[in-house]
Protein backbone atom coordinates (compact mmCIF):
# COMPACT_ATOMS: atom_id res chain seq x y z
CA UNK A 1 0.00 0.00 0.00
CA UNK A 2 1.16 3.46 -1.09
CA UNK A 3 1.83 6.12 1.65
CA UNK A 4 -0.36 8.98 0.93
CA UNK A 5 1.38 12.61 1.31
CA UNK A 6 -0.03 15.02 3.58
CA UNK A 7 -2.25 17.32 2.17
CA UNK A 8 -0.53 20.80 1.92
CA UNK A 9 -3.75 22.73 3.42
CA UNK A 10 -2.65 21.05 6.94
CA UNK A 11 0.94 21.43 6.38
CA UNK A 12 0.83 24.99 7.12
CA UNK A 13 -1.53 24.87 10.52
CA UNK A 14 -0.18 22.10 12.82
CA UNK A 15 -2.57 21.87 15.31
CA UNK A 16 -5.10 21.08 12.35
CA UNK A 17 -3.17 18.75 11.21
CA UNK A 18 -2.84 16.25 14.05
CA UNK A 19 -6.47 17.12 15.00
CA UNK A 20 -7.21 15.21 11.73
CA UNK A 21 -4.41 12.77 11.31
CA UNK A 22 -3.93 11.76 15.21
CA UNK A 23 -6.88 13.06 17.31
CA UNK A 24 -9.75 11.56 15.57
CA UNK A 25 -8.16 8.63 14.22
CA UNK A 26 -6.88 7.41 17.57
CA UNK A 27 -10.57 8.12 18.56
CA UNK A 28 -12.17 6.49 15.94
CA UNK A 29 -9.48 2.87 16.05
CA UNK A 30 -9.33 3.12 19.98
CA UNK A 31 -10.77 -0.34 20.71
CA UNK A 32 -9.10 -2.30 17.92
CA UNK A 33 -5.64 -0.18 18.38
CA UNK A 34 -5.86 -1.30 22.54
CA UNK A 35 -6.48 -4.66 21.72
CA UNK A 36 -2.75 -5.01 20.08
CA UNK A 37 -1.33 -3.26 22.83
CA UNK A 38 -0.61 -5.42 25.81
CA UNK A 39 3.10 -6.33 25.63
CA UNK A 40 5.75 -4.03 27.35
CA UNK A 41 8.50 -3.27 25.77
CA UNK A 42 11.90 -4.65 27.34
CA UNK A 43 13.70 -0.93 27.48
CA UNK A 44 10.36 0.86 29.13
CA UNK A 45 9.76 -2.29 31.51
CA UNK A 46 13.58 -2.06 32.80
CA UNK A 47 13.22 1.57 33.45
CA UNK A 48 10.13 1.34 35.35
CA UNK A 49 11.24 -1.66 37.67
CA UNK A 50 14.78 0.48 38.47
CA UNK A 51 12.70 3.53 39.88
CA UNK A 52 13.02 3.65 43.38
CA UNK A 53 10.51 2.14 45.61
CA UNK A 54 7.35 5.07 45.92
CA UNK A 55 8.88 6.85 43.39
CA UNK A 56 5.89 8.94 41.58
CA UNK A 57 5.92 9.51 37.70
CA UNK A 58 3.64 10.42 34.69
CA UNK A 59 3.09 8.51 31.65
CA UNK A 60 1.90 10.77 28.74
CA UNK A 61 0.58 9.41 26.32
CA UNK A 62 -0.97 6.17 28.05
CA UNK A 63 -3.05 4.55 25.69
CA UNK A 64 -4.78 2.24 27.12
CA UNK A 65 -2.40 1.91 30.37
CA UNK A 66 -0.21 -0.88 29.83
CA UNK A 67 2.44 0.18 31.59
CA UNK A 68 0.84 1.92 34.64
CA UNK A 69 0.93 -1.50 36.34
CA UNK A 70 4.11 -3.14 35.35
CA UNK A 71 5.81 -1.64 38.82
CA UNK A 72 3.52 -1.91 41.88
CA UNK A 73 5.60 -0.24 43.86
CA UNK A 74 5.22 2.74 41.80
CA UNK A 75 2.45 5.32 41.73
CA UNK A 76 1.80 6.65 37.92
CA UNK A 77 -0.26 8.84 36.70
CA UNK A 78 -1.76 8.09 32.69
CA UNK A 79 -2.92 11.05 30.36
CA UNK A 80 -3.71 10.77 26.69
CA UNK A 81 -5.20 13.28 24.17
CA UNK A 82 -8.19 9.92 23.06
CA UNK A 83 -10.50 10.18 25.16
CA UNK A 84 -11.73 6.61 23.47
CA UNK A 85 -7.65 5.22 24.66
CA UNK A 86 -8.64 6.69 28.12
CA UNK A 87 -11.74 4.91 28.09
CA UNK A 88 -9.75 1.93 27.35
CA UNK A 89 -7.83 2.20 29.94
CA UNK A 90 -10.46 2.41 32.02
CA UNK A 91 -12.05 -1.04 31.06
CA UNK A 92 -8.76 -3.08 31.00
CA UNK A 93 -7.79 -2.00 34.46
CA UNK A 94 -11.19 -1.99 36.01
CA UNK A 95 -11.13 1.73 36.82
CA UNK A 96 -7.86 0.99 39.24
CA UNK A 97 -5.53 3.37 36.96
CA UNK A 98 -5.22 6.88 37.39
CA UNK A 99 -5.83 8.37 34.12
CA UNK A 100 -7.35 11.26 32.70
CA UNK A 101 -7.68 13.32 29.08
CA UNK A 102 -4.94 15.92 28.79
CA UNK A 103 -3.12 17.33 25.50
CA UNK A 104 1.10 16.97 25.74
CA UNK A 105 1.65 20.29 25.52
CA UNK A 106 -0.56 21.42 28.08
CA UNK A 107 -0.45 19.06 31.04
CA UNK A 108 -2.59 19.65 34.53
CA UNK A 109 -0.04 18.40 36.87
CA UNK A 110 2.00 19.99 38.99
CA UNK A 111 5.56 21.66 37.87
CA UNK A 112 8.83 20.62 39.28
CA UNK A 113 6.89 17.60 40.94
CA UNK A 114 7.43 14.00 39.60
CA UNK A 115 10.06 11.61 39.91
CA UNK A 116 10.05 9.93 36.32
CA UNK A 117 7.83 10.02 33.16
CA UNK A 118 7.73 8.17 30.45
CA UNK A 119 6.35 9.02 27.01
CA UNK A 120 6.22 6.22 24.67
CA UNK A 121 5.67 6.38 20.81
CA UNK A 122 3.92 10.18 21.28
CA UNK A 123 6.53 12.38 20.66
CA UNK A 124 6.68 11.81 16.56
CA UNK A 125 3.01 12.67 16.64
CA UNK A 126 3.24 16.60 16.53
CA UNK A 127 3.44 17.67 13.27
CA UNK A 128 6.67 19.64 13.78
CA UNK A 129 10.29 19.97 14.91
CA UNK A 130 9.54 23.29 16.97
CA UNK A 131 5.90 21.25 18.68
CA UNK A 132 8.08 18.25 19.51
CA UNK A 133 10.84 19.77 21.09
CA UNK A 134 8.26 22.15 23.24
CA UNK A 135 6.35 18.80 24.30
CA UNK A 136 9.36 17.28 25.70
CA UNK A 137 10.20 20.56 27.03
CA UNK A 138 7.01 20.44 29.07
CA UNK A 139 7.00 17.01 29.95
CA UNK A 140 10.55 17.88 31.71
CA UNK A 141 9.09 20.89 33.42
CA UNK A 142 7.24 18.62 35.61
CA UNK A 143 9.78 16.67 36.86
CA UNK A 144 12.37 17.67 39.98
CA UNK A 145 15.68 18.18 39.14
CA UNK A 146 17.16 14.98 38.60
CA UNK A 147 14.46 13.36 37.72
CA UNK A 148 14.16 11.29 34.26
CA UNK A 149 11.90 11.07 31.05
CA UNK A 150 11.94 8.02 29.09
CA UNK A 151 11.10 9.06 25.58
CA UNK A 152 10.62 6.45 22.48
CA UNK A 153 9.96 7.73 18.96
CA UNK A 154 9.60 5.56 15.65
CA UNK A 155 12.99 5.70 13.29
CA UNK A 156 13.71 6.56 9.99
CA UNK A 157 15.88 3.82 9.80
CA UNK A 158 13.91 0.09 9.95
CA UNK A 159 15.56 -1.45 6.94
CA UNK A 160 14.85 -4.86 8.56
CA UNK A 161 11.62 -4.56 9.78
CA UNK A 162 8.26 -4.99 7.10
CA UNK A 163 8.03 -1.16 7.03
CA UNK A 164 11.23 -0.66 5.35
CA UNK A 165 11.67 2.76 5.28
CA UNK A 166 15.32 4.15 5.31
CA UNK A 167 17.58 6.89 5.16
CA UNK A 168 16.88 9.51 2.18
CA UNK A 169 12.94 8.44 2.63
CA UNK A 170 10.33 11.17 3.64
CA UNK A 171 10.18 11.74 7.09
CA UNK A 172 7.00 12.96 7.57
CA UNK A 173 4.33 10.41 6.21
CA UNK A 174 1.03 9.05 6.91
CA UNK A 175 0.81 5.37 8.47
CA UNK A 176 -2.25 3.47 7.48
CA UNK A 177 -4.63 1.95 10.11
CA UNK A 178 -6.81 -0.84 8.62
CA UNK A 179 -10.32 -0.44 10.63
CA UNK A 180 -12.71 -3.37 10.32
CA UNK A 181 -15.49 -2.73 12.49
CA UNK A 182 -18.47 -5.45 13.43
CA UNK A 183 -21.45 -3.42 13.20
CA UNK A 184 -24.09 -6.49 14.23
CA UNK A 185 -24.81 -10.11 14.95
CA UNK A 186 -28.50 -11.63 14.18
CA UNK A 187 -29.69 -15.09 13.57
CA UNK A 188 -30.58 -15.97 9.83
CA UNK A 189 -34.27 -15.98 9.49
CA UNK A 190 -35.93 -19.04 10.39
CA UNK A 191 -32.65 -20.91 12.77
CA UNK A 192 -32.81 -22.60 15.45
CA UNK A 193 -31.80 -21.87 19.00
CA UNK A 194 -28.46 -23.48 18.82
CA UNK A 195 -27.62 -22.27 15.14
CA UNK A 196 -24.74 -20.01 14.82
CA UNK A 197 -25.37 -16.34 14.45
CA UNK A 198 -24.70 -14.44 11.34
CA UNK A 199 -22.20 -11.61 11.83
CA UNK A 200 -22.19 -8.48 9.36
CA UNK A 201 -19.14 -6.11 9.09
CA UNK A 202 -18.16 -2.74 7.53
CA UNK A 203 -16.39 -2.44 4.93
CA UNK A 204 -12.33 -2.31 5.87
CA UNK A 205 -11.62 1.27 6.24
CA UNK A 206 -8.48 2.53 6.39
CA UNK A 207 -7.18 5.45 8.96
CA UNK A 208 -4.19 7.57 8.37
CA UNK A 209 -1.88 8.64 11.46
CA UNK A 210 0.53 10.95 11.01
CA UNK A 211 4.15 10.53 11.79
CA UNK A 212 7.57 11.73 12.06
CA UNK A 213 10.21 8.95 11.73
CA UNK A 214 13.02 9.90 13.46
CA UNK A 215 16.89 9.84 11.89
CA UNK A 216 19.65 8.99 13.83
CA UNK A 217 20.54 11.06 16.30
CA UNK A 218 17.37 13.78 16.06
CA UNK A 219 15.90 12.63 19.23
CA UNK A 220 19.02 13.49 20.91
CA UNK A 221 19.34 16.64 19.47
CA UNK A 222 15.71 17.60 20.24
CA UNK A 223 16.21 16.52 24.34
CA UNK A 224 19.16 18.98 24.57
CA UNK A 225 17.18 21.49 22.84
CA UNK A 226 14.69 21.16 25.09
CA UNK A 227 16.73 21.41 27.54
CA UNK A 228 17.32 18.23 29.30
CA UNK A 229 20.95 16.06 29.74
CA UNK A 230 20.61 12.95 27.73
CA UNK A 231 21.85 10.11 29.78
CA UNK A 232 21.23 6.77 27.59
CA UNK A 233 20.07 6.24 24.46
CA UNK A 234 19.67 3.56 22.09
CA UNK A 235 17.69 2.12 19.46
CA UNK A 236 14.83 -0.68 20.12
CA UNK A 237 11.71 -2.30 17.60
CA UNK A 238 12.11 0.14 15.14
CA UNK A 239 12.45 3.33 17.54
CA UNK A 240 15.07 5.49 18.66
CA UNK A 241 14.95 6.05 22.52
CA UNK A 242 16.50 8.48 24.96
CA UNK A 243 16.67 8.94 28.54
CA UNK A 244 16.49 12.18 29.64
CA UNK A 245 17.41 13.74 32.78
CA UNK A 246 16.17 17.20 34.08
CA UNK A 247 18.61 19.46 34.92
Amino acid sequence: MSVPSIPLETQAVPEDQEQQFVHEVYNDIAPHFSSTRYKPWPIVEKFLLDQPDYSIGIDVGCGNGKYLGVNKKLYCLGTDRSDGLIECAQKVSDNKYDVGVADGLHLPHESDRFDFAISIAVIHHFANEERRIEAIKHILSKLRVGGRLLVYCWALEQEKSRRGYKEGDDQDILIPWVLQKNVNSKKKKGAQKDDIEESKFSEPETKYRYYHLYRKGELVENAERAGGKVVDHGYEKDNWWAIVERV
